[in-house]
């Protein structure tokens, strides 16, 4: 097991988004620069620390990516898009049918990361909240400069996710399922 245990629950709370989607809007506040934050974002090498995923190529450039979502020894590529970067700002791409964009403003004590997560169906908000949750915990932890890897798939089961899902479809009054 790894030196790992949910911290807090985010803040965070769902918006309609257009053509009958919902959008999950997670903020999290880093005690590290907006720079330093683009770059864990952004950079492949940075990303495969924390993120459910690695990307193939630096995602601080417009167009095309793959993006390998890792489950144990599962691998599965999804082409994506990166449509919008305003370097340590924003940026927005898609993952699948989903849509994500990730704002960054600075802050007296470092950084403001809002994540708007679109996705097709609203049931699955909750469960996208206990997942980011473990990524950004993991996240803090790399920028921090106490890494413990990354947390990812059915692997986030043995660290909390079910009770963060949970707590967060209280929070966010939304049903929880059990699919992960």
């Amino acid at each position: 097991m790894k030196d790992y245990e949910p911290g807090p629950l985010a803040e965070a709370r769902t918006e309609r988004a257009s053509e009958g989607r919902w959008a999950l809007v997670f903020i999290r506040d880093f005690p590290h620069p907006p720079p330093r934050v683009w770059r864990a974002l952004t950079v492949p090498a940075e990303l495969g620390e924390w993120a459910p995923y690695t990307a193939d190529r630096d995602l601080a450039a417009l167009g095309p990516a793959t993006l390998t979502m890792i489950d144990s020894d599962q691998h599965s590529d999804i082409a994506v898009e990166v449509t919008e970067v305003d370097p340590e700002r924003s940026l927005t791409y898609s993952w699948g049918t989903d849509l994500l964009r990730w704002d960054l403003v600075a802050t007296p004590t470092g950084s403001r990361l809002t994540l708007h997560h679109t996705v097709s169906d609203p049931s699955s908000v909750t469960q996208v909240a206990a997942g980011w949750h473990i990524c950004l915990d993991v996240a803090e932890r790399l920028l921090s400069g106490n890494p413990v890897g990354p947390i990812r798939g059915n692997e986030a089961r043995a660290y909390g996710w079910e009770s963060l899902r949970d707590a967060y479809a209280l929070k966010l009054d939304h049903p929880s399922t059990e699919e992960g």
